[in-house]
């Protein structure tokens, strides 16, 4: 829908959408599993549970990357992270003080 108005604090009501405020890292209850779904049989790593902001995800996630030397990515609150390391995941998770627990 377009909407047109020579209303100026329209467009401010309009955009000040809250964002999501993240939680501390020991209150963050985050579940390492893998998936091998929709990706031609290859295997990832996905970290699910992140309450935050998508900033703080891709900071995270960039630190797991660099980490584990592997590509991967964030959004709608998962990483992504390619190959099956979840034990190295849950582990570096776990030393940066996040409450986190291997699934399957």
């Amino acid at each position: 829908m377009l909407v047109y108005s020579t209303n100026k604090e329209f467009f401010e009501q309009q955009n000040s959408v809250p964002e999501a405020e993240t939680l501390p890292p020991e209150k963050q209850r985050l579940t390492v599993r893998i998936d091998r779904r929709q990706r031609a049989g290859k295997q990832v790593t996905l970290i699910e549970g992140f309450k935050g902001s998508q900033e703080n995800l891709a900071a995270l996630a960039k630190s797991l990357k660099v980490k584990c030397g592997v590509g991967g990515s964030a959004k709608d609150g998962e990483i992504t992270i390619q190959g099956d390391l979840r034990d190295k995941v849950t582990a570096l998770l776990m030393d940066m003080g996040y409450n986190a627990k291997r699934g399957n």
